[in-house]
């Protein structure tokens, strides 16, 4: 066993998970942390599961709790005899709270109070093809959903000077590719000095980094998109085509219900610029299914603009009540039909991904190479390298001619 992390949820917890991996190494005895997620009931309850079960597996091994569920519900897992120790959302990721000395379980602090963010850098993530950078964490928006404001707080910029520093490094270190990642990205920069936007950071940073070959955008919310991003789009080829748009949902009510700053409009103006500034752009959206008062005509809305708006790659989310956010108090949806409504948004989302595929096939495209024979063109397509024979590390970019698809992924050759 001795030493692992074990991660729910969103991706910036797997990003996270990956620094808390290096922290724990020089912990004494076998340690597993669980890095949890509030977002829905369901995530919770296969964390409180998980832990039972690693516990009755191996009973001396030292189990600590962290993440959004730990922040938020600290103590629902003080109570539980399974659990060591419970770290909350800015504890786990400072070295010292990683200790046994003390006999205090739980180390969760008023995530309110947190007025900064450290750079956390993982390079070890993705098994270091591409690096990530948090450069963002918390959110000062309150949708009426979420309950993530609670767990990450308010919204923390890193300032430029760090993100380059550490972004030198990478590229020097052989990473071609750099992912910068937070909770609200595009808040970025309304608590640093001057207020610097995301658009202008980015014009700056791409300046200060001209070594670095690809950079991608973790999550774009399309209120807040400015001119500078937009101008990125049309003229910096290192800005990878494809964004993922904090959607939501594709009817103005719910919406607006949703407390979200975006309508339908907007969604569809701000896919359109961007195909105007970059023809080949590819987009990605996160959906709540079956959110309350959803009634048959505003999900039909949603379907809708996935498919007016060619939405390629869809993140589906139950809509699950959290205690204590607006929307648990509204009426709610039978869960049946939930559940239904998601099935049909992956079903849409398979179809609207192997539709891109097929025209990519003919086509050229420089695949950033991962781990297990696999890679992601610059629009994120999934490609099977297989079939390559020639050995390519892992990291690299090889140009390749696509000919088939199959499983969902690109099949095709290098070429010159």
């Amino acid at each position: 066993m001795e030493k692992s992390v074990v991660s729910f949820g969103c991706r910036l917890n797997t990003y996270e998970s990956e620094v808390i991996r290096d922290m724990i190494q020089d912990v004494e005895g076998d340690v597993v942390v669980f890095n949890t997620c509030a977002v829905t009931s369901e995530a919770e309850r296969q964390a409180r599961q998980a832990i039972r079960k690693m516990r009755k597996e191996n009973p001396d091994i030292k189990i600590i709790v962290t993440g959004c569920s730990a922040q938020t519900s600290p103590k629902v897992y003080e109570n539980m005899d399974e659990v060591d120790l419970v770290l909350g959302n800015e504890e786990k990721l400072k070295k010292q709270f990683y200790s046994f000395e003390e006999k205090i379980k739980v180390r969760v602090n008023d995530i309110m109070s947190v007025k900064e963010t450290s750079l956390h850098f993982v390079s070890g993530f993705d098994e270091k093809s591409r690096a990530f950078l948090e450069i963002q964490m918390g959110c000062n928006h309150r949708c009426t959903f979420c309950i993530i404001p609670f767990g990450r707080g308010n919204s923390r910029s890193v300032p430029l000077g760090e993100i380059v520093d550490v972004s030198r490094k990478f590229v020097a270190q052989g990473y071609n590719e750099i992912v910068l990642t937070g909770v609200d990205l595009t808040s970025y920069g309304e608590d640093l000095p001057g207020t610097p936007t995301l658009g202008q950071m980015l014009k700056r940073y791409l300046a200060l980094v001209p070594d670095l070959k690809r950079l991608r955008l973790s999550s774009l919310d399309p209120a807040e998109v400015d001119d500078d991003i937009l101008y990125l789009i049309k003229t910096e080829p290192r800005l990878m085509p494809h964004f993922h748009i904090s959607l939501q949902a594709g009817d103005d009510l719910i919406l607006k219900r949703m407390k979200r700053r975006h309508l339908r409009a907007d969604v569809i103006e701000f896919c359109q610029k961007v195909r105007d500034l970059r023809p080949d752009a590819t987009f990605g959206a996160d959906i709540i299914a079956g959110f309350p008062t959803e009634t048959d005509e505003a999900f039909e809305n949603t379907v809708r603009l996935v498919k007016e708006c060619n939405i390629t790659y869809l993140h589906i989310f139950p809509y699950s009540p959290r205690p204590g956010t607006p929307a648990a108090r509204m009426p709610q949806v039978k869960k049946e039909t939930i559940k239904e409504r998601a099935k049909i948004l992956r079903n849409l989302g398979e179809k609207q991904l192997d539709a891109f595929l097929g025209t990519q096939i003919g086509q050229e495209s420089i695949v950033l190479v991962e781990r297990g024979q696999k890679g992601h063109t610059e629009h994120y397509a999934p490609v099977c390298l297989e079939n390559i024979s020639q050995d390519i590390n892992v990291g690299s970019l090889i140009k390749m001619r696509f000919q088939d698809v199959k499983h969902g992924k690109l099949l095709g050759l290098i070429v010159d």
